[in-house]
């Protein structure tokens, strides 16, 4: 492993450290613009019952009396030693609260990657190999329907179909096998659009070259033109999208969690809203933002290993989005 390499990768690390850091400091300055404190908005409720001395006590032990810098400065201190804080509603720290519902959501976003990656994989292939007249236009036709139609959408199709009328799964049983497998459906289907676009783009790119000529003219088939040649460069540039569409996962996975009736973080960030948890919403979005840097921190160190021809100039790697643009 070269040097320019391994300071390309502290480079990298460190700016992924700093977006974490500014992502945290973000959301707690947009919450302490807001008027008011988040403590005293719940417990002025009538219907709480709390005087004003009570009140006053409360907020001084969560620290909200103090200026906003002294309050930042704690808030980021304790984020960076892991502690989240804790829930304003039910007393528990933040951090058990998303251990809890984080496994589900984890299930659902990865099998909801791996749906978005087979299918983008067949579609490519089809327009590669399948005949006009057996609808190879349609099939470069679908990512862009499956762009357009929202997650939630398909979603109630699936439920009103599989759930209600052919009876595969129970929707009172949000968490079994078939009832996760079309969830994971409803998420990866939209985000496998931009998988398959830029898979389909490079795919024609590599094809028209020579090597893909030569080796037609070897009379090599085309499942095995398709997997031995074509397929390793033009996936490359799909490592950068996959890494992109990691957010496109996680927030999409809060709305199909709601559709599907699911217990995961998208249900806490939904009660967590209703009842103003402020330290339990500022903790999902950071961990949110940190999921997000560190996916495409991944990617952007691979990236270099898998294709030799990215240069590492100054320490800095030529950026895979540009691979992925120019397809």
């Amino acid at each position: 492993m070269s040097h320019a390499y391994l300071g390309f990768a502290a480079k990298r690390l460190a700016q992924a450290v700093v977006v974490i850091l500014l992502a945290y400091v973000s959301t707690f300055v947009v919450v302490s613009v807001l008027p008011g404190d988040p403590v005293t908005n719940v417990l002025r409720d009538p219907q709480n019952g709390f005087t004003e001395a009570e009140i006053q006590e409360i907020v001084a032990s969560h620290g909200l009396d103090k200026p906003i810098p002294v309050q930042l400065l704690a808030s980021l201190t304790a984020f960076v030693q892991g502690d989240l804080g804790t829930s304003m509603r039910s007393g528990r720290p933040v951090s058990t609260l998303i251990a809890e519902v984080l496994p589900s959501t984890l299930v659902l976003a990865s099998t909801a990657l791996l749906v978005a990656l087979l299918l983008a994989l067949a579609i490519a292939y089809g327009t590669q190999f399948l005949p006009r007249r057996f609808g190879q236009g349609a099939l470069r036709a679908a990512p862009s329907l499956f762009l357009s139609v929202p997650n939630f959408v398909i979603g109630l199709v699936l439920i009103h179909t599989f759930g209600f009328q052919l009876g595969l799964f129970r929707v009172i049983e949000p968490e079994s096998f078939w009832a996760t497998l079309f969830a994971a459906f409803a998420l990866g289907i939209p985000v496998s659009a931009q998988i398959a676009e830029v898979l389909i783009a490079n795919l024609d790119h590599e094809s028209r070259q020579e090597y893909a000529t030569v080796a037609r003219g070897r009379g090599l088939g085309q499942a095995r033109l398709f997997a031995r040649h074509l397929l390793k460069p033009s996936s490359l540039p799909v490592i950068t999208v996959v890494a992109l569409t990691v957010g496109e996962l996680l927030g999409g996975s809060l709305i199909t969690e709601t559709v599907f009736g699911r217990t995961g973080v998208g249900s806490l960030v939904q009660r967590s809203v209703s009842t103003q948890d402020i330290p339990v919403l500022q903790a999902v979005v950071s961990l949110a933002a940190a999921v997000f840097v560190l996916v495409n921190l991944l990617a952007d160190l691979v990236y270099p290993l898998l294709d030799p021809r990215v240069k590492l100039l100054d320490d800095v790697a030529r950026p895979s989005t540009e691979s992925a643009v120019r397809a």
